[in-house]
């Protein structure tokens, strides 16, 4: 009946999107801490910029930040804005929904039994970040992050890195950037209204990406229904393919996917599981308009290639591993 497939939507809808907020909340409350206690950012810019050190130390931020991947994108933003080394953001963006405790504690929950997984788990989206931060450093950042974030980036990062002219910002004037560079003092931290007027309109644009996302996830889910995918479980290839394939349309949060993996675990093979739980904190359909903030759509189909890629080939080698 159509309408009992439109009331299975809206069930669908508000259940990601009731779950997803919280955190997206988290990682805006988080950004805007960043810029009060932080305001111009400095320490951001002394992060290490090697093409592996640096997408690690991102990585390694994930364990101090209870945000899933939808809080994580706020606060990846944030640090770009700082003038945070490309790779380090990028490790953060990407490793951190599955790094940080709440995700590593739901993962022990539910598979105890099941050691190889809570090692794998955390190995795999490090390797997936790093492999995807390296991937992308191929493309110039003019043409792989979006314009607004682009010019933010630009007017944080010291001038041995980017010229007064795409700074995009006046030279002549006092109030121009002139006068920011001569001037002695350190950047002033932000008025309490702006910061909470910015946080609030950062949150109110981040929210409605998130539920327009929530909507089309859900709507995939119901007419795409999950047993068409784990009809094909005990195949190696082809159950890996499908659970990327399921995480890709259930979209649900890095800090519960464990626990609705855990109700099929035993319908797929070791390595589809653990593919599930590694491509979903990396990329969903309620994650595309965010990520769109951040990336042009260049480095979105970057993205989803690399970590299907890297995801497919991790799967395999348990796969070969496990079986």
């Amino acid at each position: 009946m159509p309408s009992a497939r439109l009331a299975t939507a809206w069930a669908l809808f508000q259940g990601l999107l009731i779950e997803a907020l919280p955190f997206l909340l988290i990682g805006v409350l988080i950004s805007a801490a960043a810029r009060w206690f932080a305001p111009g950012g400095q320490w951001l810019q002394r992060l290490p910029s090697h093409p592996v050190l640096g997408p690690l130390s991102g990585a390694a931020l994930g364990f101090a930040l209870p945000a899933c991947e939808c809080g994580n994108v706020p606060v990846a933003r944030q640090l770009l804005v700082g003038g945070a080394p490309l790779g380090t953001a990028l490790g953060f963006l990407f490793a951190a929904p599955v790094l940080n405790p709440i995700v590593l504690a739901s993962t022990w929950a539910a598979f105890p039994n099941q050691p190889w997984l809570l090692l794998a788990r955390p190995l795999g989206a490090v390797l997936v970040a790093v492999g995807l931060a390296l991937l992308l450093r191929l493309v110039p950042e003019a043409e792989l992050l979006q314009g607004d974030l682009l010019a933010e980036r630009r007017l944080a990062l010291p001038l041995s890195e980017v010229s007064l002219l795409e700074r995009r910002s006046g030279v002549l004037g006092g109030g121009g950037l002139a006068g920011r560079l001569s001037a002695p003092a350190g950047p002033a931290r932000p008025a309490l209204a702006e910061l909470c007027r910015h946080g609030g309109n950062e949150f109110l644009n981040l929210a409605l990406l998130l539920a327009l996302g929530c909507l089309l996830a859900a709507l995939v889910q119901t007419f795409l229904p999950r047993s068409w995918l784990l009809a094909v479980g005990s195949a190696p290839t082809l159950s890996i393919l499908a659970l990327m394939l399921l995480a890709l349309v259930v979209s649900v949060c890095s800090s519960v996917d464990a626990f609705l993996a855990l109700s099929f675990a035993a319908q797929v093979t070791p390595g589809a599981l653990l593919a599930f739980l590694l491509l979903g904190p990396v990329i969903d359909l309620k994650l595309v308009g965010l990520l769109g903030l951040l990336l042009r759509p260049r480095g979105l189909l970057l993205t989803v290639a690399g970590a299907g890629l890297l995801v497919l080939l991790i799967g395999q080698w348990i796969n070969l591993w496990r079986l």
